[in-house]
């Protein structure tokens, strides 16, 4: 396997964490439920794009480019971090972002975007970022710079093989505690990325959990297809062959709520759990809805007590800033009462 020969640009510090969330698995019934912490990556607030762009930042370098360009929505984990990697690595980055608002508040990721020195352009749809990045990305190049173009969420195979490499290191922590686990949660979407190296990961491991990956956006059938092509795509870069229908790639679209970026009751619900039982803070884009599948699967009866399984948290919490109003209501509203 070609894994060890990618070019690496190092950023994150490994391996994360494997804890114990004893108190969340009392709360929800007994079932036992492990975190992955990557979102204790290290840079810019951590995350799991921080895996990712070590192999994208290493492949920009040996390439010998000049600056990176990616794109995402205004509040984007992956902007914010390529961001920050670029100026680790002494290149420029150039982001599109975006957003209904022309001008939308330096708040959460987009301020930190600008703190880390991006030069950000922004547009009104989703569908426009691509053409605006190619039409960048040409006119850098026109310029004399050598551009290096990240695709939404870093989710390439270059980007994807960073998540074998975590699943080999999730595998290697719970054979240290003697732990099986049934299932990995992980939070996915149409860019795939992040799944798709855990899925690759896991049969490379000989499929010791699923990989449960939950929906933000009520796009199942064209997650399943992304996934499954990428962890195909992914293999060959590593001169494996593997085959991946896209029915076997697990995708539970139950708990995404009103749309992407807009948290669910549960959505919410989840995040006032993680935080009262564990300290742990998630987002309302990503990790929100991925507990919040989690949380109720178990109380569907669909994961048994006697079984154990690992949440991956990919990080996200600026996002928390960027829906102060929606959350504090949600606090308010369940704030304890203190008796004069």
């Amino acid at each position: 396997m070609r894994l060890a020969a990618l070019p690496r640009f190092p950023l994150a510090q490994l391996p994360t964490p494997l804890e114990e969330a004893t108190r969340l698995s009392h709360a929800l019934g007994g079932v036992r439920i492990l975190v992955k912490r990557d979102d204790l990556t290290g840079l810019a607030l951590g995350g799991n794009k921080t895996r990712k762009l070590e192999c994208l930042i290493g492949d920009a370098l040996a390439q010998g480019a000049s600056l990176v360009l990616t794109e995402g929505p205004a509040q984007s984990n992956h902007c914010r971090q390529t961001a920050a990697a670029a100026a680790r690595a002494g290149l420029r980055c150039v982001l599109v972002l975006n957003s209904p608002d022309p001008a939308p508040p330096l708040q959460g990721n987009l301020l930190l975007d600008h703190l880390f020195g991006a030069e950000v352009h922004l547009v009104r749809h989703r569908d426009e970022r691509h053409a605006e990045l190619e039409r960048l990305a040409n006119l850098c190049a026109a310029r004399g710079d050598r551009p290096y173009v990240i695709p939404t969420g870093g989710s390439t195979p270059v980007g994807a093989a960073a998540y074998v490499r975590a699943a080999l290191e999730l595998a290697a922590q719970l054979v240290e505690r003697g732990v099986m686990a049934t299932r990995v949660y992980l939070a996915t979407s149409t860019s795939g990325g992040t799944h798709a190296g855990m899925v690759l990961g896991a049969s490379l491991l000989g499929q010791p959990f699923e990989v449960i990956g939950v929906a933000v956006e009520d796009e199942a059938e064209a997650i399943r297809q992304r996934v499954a092509a990428l962890a195909e795509a992914t293999a060959e870069l590593l001169g494996l062959e593997r085959r991946f229908p896209p029915e076997a790639i697990i995708v539970d679209d139950r708990w995404v709520g009103p749309g992407y970026g807009v948290p669910s009751e549960e959505t919410l619900e989840a995040i006032m759990l993680a935080a009262r039982t564990e300290g742990l803070v998630l987002d309302p884009v990503y990790t929100g809805k991925a507990m919040a599948a989690l949380i109720g699967q178990i109380r569907r009866g669909e994961v048994t007590p006697g079984e154990t399984v690992v949440f991956l948290h990919t990080g996200g919490a600026p996002a928390l800033f960027a829906q102060v109003e929606r959350l504090a209501a949600v606090v308010a509203s369940q704030r304890p009462v203190v008796e004069p």
